[in-house]
């Protein structure tokens, strides 16, 4: 096959309701979707920045701006058309892991569509009912937070978790326990805590989480091994498992007990199951978490999360869940709790060109 053209588009959704995390607070899902065409075929990929510094460095202006100024050129130059060929160009130039995420994994869907097979079975995982857990923000008091749990919990989701901060807690656990009993739940601060709180997180063993999400800043994997020793709770890492590197380092320190691997911040689906790899040869659960992405990007996380290692329910959702449309077709759709993904080849979602019309910012088209 011959790289034949690559074309960006810069879409934005508005979100029904505010998702708000101790870093800030978003209304609209920004994403870069990435088209791929070689031999006839297209790949689509997404590179799922939030606005702002939202959760990284990496927004839609310099993921958009590091796609068209160095990767596409680089895909270009080294006549990249799979997905072993993109992944040496990407660890060549290094960088923006969102903008290598949106390029990557068009690539995994041109390649998987090309040999009419599904994403899954190029990554070795097998086509199973994934389990959707429940994913809520922070809140305007708790009965808005009850409120929100109680209505989608009506749809089957396998678990509930909230964000947490530091006087956003033990009142909402408690109150969450009293009314909802034993579900299975967790909660993620983003980093909001600093190891002067572990004392405090020590609290949050008495209500039977599943697990504590990047309690404490990203790069603080000894704190983390600190609080994951005060504690009984397992600590789980987000931000700070950013690469394989970061993850080897966390597993020797102990700083954790479950790793959450999303495709965005770890740089593509290949970092993503080498992440994977790593994790179950030191038995330590993994689970996929998510921007959370539109449609494709979404898609490909369920693709990922049918490997053998992802042992709780994925932050995936249902499209309806937080955004006003999505673009893919098929929409995604959470039934008893669980996702199945659907026939096909590549993503097994087409893009919906209805919806990328509608809520297209920008697009580029660039040729050899």
């Amino acid at each position: 096959m011959k790289l034949e053209r690559i074309t960006l588009t810069h879409v934005r959704i508005p979100l029904l309701e505010p998702f708000r995390i101790s870093n800030g607070e978003v209304s609209e899902k920004d994403a870069i979707l990435v088209r791929v065409e070689a031999g006839g075929i297209a790949g689509t990929g997404e590179a799922s920045p939030m606005a702002g510094t939202f959760y990284s460095d990496d927004t839609p202006a310099s993921v958009w701006k590091y796609l068209t100024e160095r990767l596409i050129p680089a895909a270009f130059a080294a006549k990249a058309v799979s997905v072993a060929s993109i992944n040496r160009v990407l660890d060549r130039t290094g960088g923006s892991p969102f903008a290598r995420a949106g390029l990557e994994t068009a690539f995994w869907d041109l390649e998987a569509r090309a040999a009419g097979t599904p994403l899954y079975q190029s990554l070795g995982g097998y086509n199973i009912p994934l389990e959707s857990g429940l994913a809520v923000g922070i809140t305007k008091g708790i009965p808005a937070l009850i409120a929100t749990i109680e209505k989608y919990l009506a749809e089957g989701y396998k678990r509930v978790k909230i964000k947490i901060e530091p006087g956003w807690d033990v009142g909402p656990l408690a109150e969450i326990r009293q009314r909802f009993g034993d579900i299975p739940l967790m909660v993620d601060a983003n980093g909001a805590y600093g190891r002067e709180d572990i004392p405090h997180l020590r609290l949050l063993d008495s209500f039977g989480l599943a697990m504590i999400e990047q309690p404490l800043p990203r790069n603080d994997l000894k704190g983390h091994a600190e609080l994951q020793a005060a504690v009984k709770t397992p600590v789980c890492l987000d931000e700070g498992a950013e690469d394989a590197a970061a993850v080897r380092k966390a597993i020797r320190m102990k700083s954790c007990r479950i790793v959450n691997i999303k495709i965005q911040r770890v740089g593509g689906l290949a970092n993503a199951r080498a992440i994977h790899d790593i994790c179950a040869e030191a038995g330590i659960p993994v689970w996929a978490g998510t921007m959370p992405e539109l449609g494709i990007g979404a898609a490909q996380t369920l693709h990922l999360a049918t490997l053998p290692g992802f042992a709780y329910p994925t932050d995936v959702e249902s499209s309806a869940r937080w955004f006003l449309d999505d673009v893919i077709e098929p929409l995604i759709t959470v039934c008893g709790g669980k996702i199945s993904i659907p026939a096909g080849a590549g993503n097994c979602y087409e893009p919906s060109v209805r919806a990328i019309d509608r809520f297209r910012v920008a697009e580029r088209v660039f040729v050899p």
